[in-house]
């Protein structure tokens, strides 16, 4: 509403009247998009409320918007259930409005209220998102967060919601820029949960430059090398990817020429995504409430190469050979609770083989590990191979929830995977050769 990145705290509530705000269409857009749920900023650091909370006057019902008694929380929540989408909210710990900040229990007491507010009263919440924002910092106002109690309060009342970055259950990979690490690890240090260590990296002033800085500190988190010599507990502690559509998380007309194009999304879902991490894209409403249409053409064609990326895997009704254990069906689809192959415990180098009739472009390779048993696979060898001879090969230190393998276009029409290295038995649970699309836009192109 008044094209800055962080508010200042005390704005005009009258500020805020997006006329043409449709959250049915903003989540309408989001499914296109191929996406599976929608975190709501529910309030930033500035303390204006999105919502009618009863705890404070700095909220929707004190603006003009839907005549001071809308509820955008709701509205998208509703929309979300609609459209099929899981629901999430974040909530700013830092509150430029509110008097009580910098106050310890008395603000603490005031937080978990709005929190409260967000967790019972707008059905189920499948994310609550915290950063660590503490922007008054040692020359203003300082708050310590009472984490333990936050996650408590989260944990009695939306029990099924995960508790992401400041939180133990879904672990910030580290910067803004959605760069990844080249093996993610979910099995890191315990100590990786600490919100308070999350907190001091997290972004504390607005200057422009956090969203796209990438750092490379922590690139290893739990491979051997990293964990040698630690003595203390190792937790399940997954990664989130998270960056903006746009060169800021809020919008601003400007920047309406630098929008991420559909192709760069699609590059950052396949590394996030396809790098044994969750993907978070930042999408800001423009100040009449639309998404603006630079925005919706790249989403929707995210989707557009998210569908057609799944269409096809040359997998389907292909030979699979095991070396050991028992054959299973090795899909990569979350559909139902699929067994996973288990190898034989003697079996030194467990190995999958596939072949299919047709010469193929192969565009990517996805693997998965069934997760269920934890992350094993250490040491991968991915081999593609045309009239039994190797045209592509690739070793990768991790899988985890899914690895995807870029390959540069050649055809094949065998697949050989190779373990090479494990904690414990490997259990694999999906695996999948994605084809070259058709420029034609029918099927992929092959030759006999």
């Amino acid at each position: 509403m008044t094209d800055r990145e962080w508010g200042l705290g005390h704005e005009d509530p009258a500020l805020f009247d997006p006329a043409h705000l449709d959250a049915d269409a903003w989540v309408h857009t989001f499914a296109q998009a191929g996406m599976r749920g929608v975190v709501l900023t529910a309030k930033h650091h500035d303390g204006f409320c999105l919502w009618p909370s009863a705890q404070t006057a700095h909220t929707v019902a004190a603006s003009p918007w839907r005549g001071g008694t809308g509820d955008l929380v709701a509205e998208v929540s509703r929309a979300c259930a609609r459209h099929g989408l899981k629901f999430g909210v974040y909530l700013s710990p830092w509150d430029r409005t509110e008097a009580r900040y910098g106050s310890g229990a008395a603000y603490d007491d005031f937080f978990v209220a709005q929190l409260t507010e967000l967790l019972t009263g707008y059905g189920e919440v499948f994310s609550v998102w915290f950063d660590g924002a503490n922007g008054e910092g040692s020359d203003g106002r300082v708050q310590q967060y009472d984490w333990d109690r936050y996650h408590r309060v989260v944990r009695a009342l939306q029990p099924g919601a995960v508790l992401s970055v400041c939180g133990p259950d879904v672990r910030w990979c580290g910067n803004e820029a959605g760069h990844t690490r080249a093996d993610e690890w979910s099995v890191v240090p315990h100590e990786l949960r600490s919100a308070e260590r999350t907190a001091q990296v997290s972004q504390q002033v607005d200057d422009g430059e956090f969203s796209r800085a990438v750092r490379s500190d922590a690139e290893d988190l739990g491979s051997r090398r990293a964990l040698a010599g630690y003595r203390g507990e190792c937790v399940w502690y997954p990664a989130e990817v998270n960056t903006s559509i746009r060169p800021g998380w809020f919008h601003h007309p400007a920047e309406d020429d630098a929008v991420r194009t559909a192709e760069e999304l699609f590059a950052l879902w396949r590394r996030a995504v396809g790098g044994n991490a969750t993907f978070l894209l930042n999408v800001p409403p423009a100040a009449d409430g639309r998404l603006g249409a630079p925005d919706v053409t790249a989403l929707r064609g995210l989707g557009r190469l998210l569908r057609e990326f799944h269409a096809t895997d040359l997998l389907t009704g292909a030979d699979l050979r095991f070396s050991s254990g028992a054959p299973v069906p090795l899909r990569t689809t979350r559909e139902g609770e699929l067994p996973a192959w288990r190898p034989a415990s003697d079996d030194e180098h467990p190995t999958v083989s596939a072949a299919w009739t047709t010469a193929t472009p192969v565009r990517a390779v996805c693997v998965r590990e069934d997760v269920r048993q934890g992350q094993r696979v250490e040491l991968l060898d991915v081999e593609l191979l045309l009239a039994g001879e190797p045209v592509w090969s690739c070793t990768v230190a991790s899988v985890g929830y899914q690895r995807i393998l870029d390959v540069p276009d050649v055809e094949a029409d065998a697949l050989r995977v190779v373990v090479r290295g494990s904690r414990g038995t490997p259990h694999l649970l999906g695996l999948a050769v994605r084809p070259t699309p058709d420029p034609s836009g029918v099927g992929a192109s092959a030759r006999p």
